[in-house]
């Protein structure tokens, strides 16, 4: 029996010394499949920070854009400005120009019995025009260019 025993173990002993070695060589592919993914996220991680430096190069001439953009913007907002109160004040002095040309206008008409007063106000910018026309015209058969 003691020699039947010792065969049963060194059986055993075989058999899993076979499964050792079966399961080193199954842990020995997995190793190997672990290094080639080492290597390629080396190389995705190598991509990654090449697109990450050239996103900051970007992100620096953005900021750089941005920049130009404002100072423009900033100088041609002051000159839309300036020109916004050239504009209102030439604006202004039309209307001064157009009420002068009412008067007169007004005042060059001969006299008839429905007339208004000279000191009415002409409200409609149609009417200042007709009045405008009319005295330039009256003006052109007197032999004035006005």
């Amino acid at each position: 029996m003691n020699h039947s025993l010792g065969i049963v173990i060194e059986s055993l002993v075989a058999v899993l010394l076979m499964l050792t070695v079966g399961y080193c060589m199954l842990l020995n592919k997995r190793l190997q499949r672990l290094k080639a993914d080492e290597h390629s996220l080396k190389a995705t991680i190598a991509e990654l920070i090449t697109a990450t430096e050239i996103a900051e190069r970007a992100i620096g001439g953005l900021k750089h854009t941005v920049r130009d953009v404002n100072e423009n913007l900033g100088s041609q907002l002051t000159a839309a400005t300036q020109m916004s109160a050239h504009l209102k004040s030439q604006i202004a002095e039309g209307d001064g120009v157009i009420r002068r040309l009412s008067k007169i206008a007004i005042a060059a008409r001969p006299p008839s019995a429905g007339r208004e007063p000279p000191e009415a106000t002409v409200s409609s910018a149609k009417a200042v025009a007709a009045a405008a026309q009319a005295f330039s015209e009256r003006r052109r058969a007197n032999g004035l260019a006005a």
